[in-house]
């Protein structure tokens, strides 16, 4: 060996290489896959490598997203120090100036406008831990009625639906362990393929075992692509074509009578509605074929076994509550729940989507499934949490009209955390001028996103990589996300957060926690006997068992793997049915002479809710540079639109301008745009303020627009 190898060799020697790994589970979807990111550092240089961990839901797969995550957590834009705006700018300070600024300005807005004038918005990205402070902090520290979070804007709809109809709410009746041995699968405006890549499996298997697959969408998605039979329905008719496929299940005696016997109410009143329907007009009105619609409730009522899931696309509608319920009619009505390989599932678009609305954020609800106008849910919360019934507010109002509330001058101060409304929310033009009103708005995030950029402070918070807590995933399965990377700069945990401002409030008694199992373990205490029962869970078990579902009401306890075996919730033990009209109560946005096309609007596969992380992870920012309009080719020639050139796309209430895509996978009476852009792009500028009377959900799905070449 020559000595300049000699030389070479003995510098590389020199260039130890450390490892380091951190444990921790992805921020983005409600799959929640167990992930390790490997630390790799040579002399000055950092790379990093993320791999998955088996465990119950994901058995160490990741996607794309999981896998590129680590780029936003280390981005250069990271806050890292809390920023006070001073003459249209932010400046730097310490936490001490922003405790005192946020207890100074909270306490001069109530003093002047009621304790009611401030208001929470928090977010479904948040750990079971920092959900349940938040809703206390907002009803015990502040003493507000006013908190809601996004999640409203997600899985509002099933939720509701489900508790209705069942008498609680799990995002899956069932594990995902069931999936692959049903016999027949529906799949309702859920593009899974693209926004829960990890599930897929679970129904390849299912199609590999000889499953029937039935894709509802306008559009014909990856996902559609698995179906045996995809039902390309216009753009909110889902209900009126969910009575298609029950008048012919109940026509054709394909109905479980002992099961609607024993366990549902409603049936008859369900039985004469839809039999009093045409399948001609049912045709017309979904633009679904009677063939098809015969064929899909035939192949679904004549299998002993089958489930139902539903997503956005059914949901963000105006009577979106209304239309999941529809959908669980079909399962009642055909026996399949509470069995082997038979149930529904609400695919939860958010982190912990589930977990994030079970423990106080929404207006109505208190930790556990409580009711907060339930006066024994309020005295067990109000014991748990050492303060007077009579001192917890009541009932507010959904995220939306939060925003209503502010324009209306109820509102004039807001804490926001890990939440962007000003894209996220419907007729977001309104929301961003309605923003600027707030005397005082204090925004929790990681960057300074677009609705940051109004705060007049902003709190650093700690990433998925520094913030230990439980999560709950898309089956209702609570599970611990580990956390040991060190917090850059003066990063807090968003709990910790919490905590700090509620001592400045005077209210330090209330928040005496050192660390986030502190805070679970008072929420398995909040929750125990609701419906939500978390109180067998622990940390250790977490960390020995990798997840347990809910509920689980003692130590003892395995958790519950399938509900309602024996019983519904509802005190007479059975399950609800109900009339769904073809027409829903609220009327929708119909197309006409000058916007004659539908507008439907979701996710692709590289990005996540309104973009504030993944549009700064470069390898996910590439994939999709901008947004995009998916527009039959035929209809773009009828409006003059080239594939590939820029577009203005307008409703009743804004435009924007994004790029053509050709697709002749789209309905031609449709087209398509991803939500996760903003300013120009941002399509819920587009989108309505009407919303579902039963849970407040927009009507992201359903715009009327009109289309012109730029």
């Amino acid at each position: 060996m020559t000595e300049l190898m000699l030389k070479y060799f003995r510098k590389k020697q020199k260039e130890v290489q450390t490892e380091k790994i951190y444990n921790t589970q992805c921020p983005f979807c409600s799959m929640q896959c167990k992930m390790q990111l490997i630390e790799q550092s040579i002399v000055s240089r950092k790379q990093y490598k993320t791999v998955g961990i088996d465990n119950p839901t994901t058995q160490g797969r990741v996607c794309v997203k999981g896998m590129n995550a680590y780029q936003h957590a280390f981005n250069k834009e990271r806050l890292k120090y809390p920023m006070l705006k001073v003459n249209g700018e932010f400046v730097q300070i310490t936490w001490k100036q922003a405790l005192e600024q946020i207890k100074d300005q909270f306490t001069r807005i109530q003093e002047e406008d009621g304790l009611n004038a401030l208001a929470v918005y928090g977010s479904a990205s948040i750990t079971n831990e920092e959900a349940y402070i938040l809703g206390k902090f907002a009803r015990v520290a502040l003493q507000t009625k006013y908190i809601d979070y996004n999640g409203r804007l997600c899985m509002s709809a099933a939720a509701s639906a489900a508790s209705q109809t069942f008498g609680m709410d799990r995002g899956f009746t069932n594990s995902l362990a069931e999936i692959p041995f049903t016999r027949c699968i529906i799949l309702a405006g859920t593009n899974v393929a693209e926004c829960q890549p990890t599930i897929m499996p679970y129904f390849e298997k299912a199609k590999e075992n000889g499953a029937f697959i039935i894709v509802i969408d306008p559009r014909e998605t990856s996902t559609a692509k698995l179906a045996d039979l995809h039902l390309k329905v216009k753009p909110g008719t889902d209900a009126a074509l969910v009575n298609g496929l029950l008048k012919v299940i109940i026509e054709e005696n394909y109905t479980d009578e002992a099961f609607i016997q024993e366990r549902a109410n409603g049936f008859d009143e369900v039985k004469e509605y839809v039999r009093s329907l045409k399948l001609e007009e049912i045709e017309e009105m979904t633009g679904v074929s009677i063939n098809q619609i015969r064929e899909a409730a035939i192949s679904f009522g004549k299998e002993e076994t089958g489930m139902i899931f539903t997503a956005r696309g059914v949901e963000q509608q105006t009577d979106g509550s209304a239309t999941v319920r529809n959908f669980l009619n079909l399962l009642v009505a055909t026996g399949k729940l509470g069995k082997l390989n038979c149930g529904f599932g609400a695919i939860t678009g958010q982190g912990n989507g589930q977990g994030a609305r079970e423990h106080g954020q929404k207006a109505d609800q208190l930790p556990g499934y409580r009711l907060i106008e339930n006066e024994a849910h309020r005295t067990h919360i109000a014991n748990v949490w050492g303060i007077n019934p009579k001192d917890l507010p009541g009932k507010g109002v959904s995220a939306y009209e939060i925003m209503e509330k502010i324009d209306e001058g109820e509102i004039t101060g807001m804490f926001l955390m890990c939440s962007n409304p000003i894209v996220s929310n419907p007729n977001a033009h309104f929301v961003k001028t309605t923003l600027k009103k707030l005397k005082f708005l204090v925004a929790v995030d990681l960057f300074i996103s677009e609705t940051a950029k109004l705060a007049d402070l902003i709190l650093p918070a700690s990433s998925y990589l520094e913030d230990e807590g439980t999560m709950t995933n898309v089956e209702g399965r609570v599970t611990l996300r580990e956390a040991s990377c060190p917090c850059p700069g003066e990063v807090k945990h968003d709990w910790q957060i919490i905590v700090e401002i509620a001592r400045v409030m005077g209210k330090e008694k209330y928040f005496s926690f050192s660390s986030a199992e502190e805070i679970f373990n008072e929420l398995r205490v909040a929750s125990r006997g609701g419906i939500a029962d978390y109180y067998g869970i622990t940390y250790e078990r977490l960390r020995k068992e990798g997840g347990i579902l809910w509920p689980c009401p003692d130590l003892d306890h395995k958790g519950t793997m399938r509900l309602f075996e024996t019983s519904f919730a509802h005190p007479d033990g059975k399950a609800v049915m109900v009339v769904v009209p073809n027409k829903p109560i609220v009327p929708k946005e119909e197309v006409c002479s000058e916007y004659p096309l539908y507008m439907t609007t979701g996710r692709v596969l590289s990005h996540y809710l309104t973009g504030v992380q993944t549009r700064r992870s470069p390898a996910l920012a590439a994939r999709n540079i901008e947004s995009y309009m998916e527009i039959h080719p035929t209809t773009a020639r009828n409006y003059q639109i080239v594939d590939q050139s820029l577009v203005k796309i307008e409703s009743r209430r804004g435009s924007i301008m994004v790029r053509s895509k050709y697709s002749e996978a789209i309905r031609p009476d449709t087209i398509f745009v991803p939500f996760h852009w903003s300013d120009s792009q941002n399509v819920n500028d587009l989108v309505g303020e009407e919303l579902d009377p039963v849970c407040r959900m927009p009507g992201f799905k359903l715009s009327a627009v009109k289309v012109t070449p730029v």
